[in-house]
């Protein structure tokens, strides 16, 4: 099938295989074409400046790539590109689905989607949430080195909301490794009384996880077992837009299935 390939299809099928497999033999196996082919369009890439080749001998998007991809999503309205796939959530779930991107040591909230429930969660576009109190922070601390979040934690401590939020160093990190376990974070009626959610990591381009979704519900609609079963959805949701946003779900370092 590739010897059917133009010299331009062959170019850009190695191109593709060089950003998500670094060295010359996971990019020869994965595009199935001839090895002299494979080195000629590298080293073409390479004197472009479109990727670069590591002392290890990996291969790495370079300048004029990244250039060209920043300028490219600095032209692109993220919430845009997840909106519709929220309320698709939304709908199917019947739950509100909130999208959210770390803001400093926050969780700014970019999308909410509701549902056709008859009532509508106290949150907002545009407000913030701390982020060890909320799904969708606890998602996005998960992605985080042990290191990293206790450094975030020594900046804007744990602060009670709730009788439920988790106020001890040792009891966060406990529950980080738990997220990374499962794929997804729980909010037991942490950030706001009655309200539970479970939520899910989103990466970007640029391959940092600063992005969440999360589904939400109220504690007397819903048990935690029941937004539970609703996590393989959330999980597929969220790596739709991973991919939206130029994302790699293969970059985020928890589990995402079950």
């Amino acid at each position: 099938m590739m010897t059917q390939l133009t010299a331009l299809e062959k170019a850009l099928v190695i191109l593709e295989a060089a950003v998500d497999h670094p060295t010359f033999s996971e990019i020869t196996a994965r595009t199935g074409l001839a090895k002299a082919t494979v080195h000629r369009n590298l080293a073409t890439f390479i004197d472009r400046q479109f990727l670069v080749l590591s002392p290890e001998g990996r291969y790495m998007p370079g300048p004029r790539f990244l250039a060209l991809t920043g300028s490219a999503f600095a032209e692109v309205d993220i919430t845009a590109l997840v909106e519709p796939l929220a309320m698709d959530l939304a709908q199917r779930m019947q739950c509100t689905v909130h999208v959210g991107t770390r803001v400093g040591d926050e969780m700014l909230y970019l999308v909410r989607a509701d549902s056709d429930k008859p009532y509508r969660m106290p949150s907002r576009v545009g407000a913030t949430t701390p982020m060890h109190s909320s799904g969708i922070g606890k998602a996005v601390l998960a992605q985080l080195s042990d290191e990293e979040i206790k450094r975030v934690v020594s900046r804007v401590g744990l602060r009670r909301l709730t009788a439920r939020t988790l106020t001890r160093q040792a009891d966060l990190m406990r529950e980080i490794r738990q997220i990374r376990s499962l794929g997804y974070a729980h909010d037991r009626e942490e950030n706001v009384p009655g309200v539970i959610c479970i939520a899910a990591a989103v990466n970007d381009y640029t391959h940092s996880t600063s992005y969440a979704v999360s589904i939400t519900s109220l504690a007397l609609e819903h048990t935690e077992e029941e937004l539970e079963r609703m996590a393989p959805d959330l999980l597929a949701t969220a790596d739709a837009m991973t991919a939206a946003i130029g994302g790699s779900a293969d970059s985020i370092p928890m589990a995402v299935s079950l």
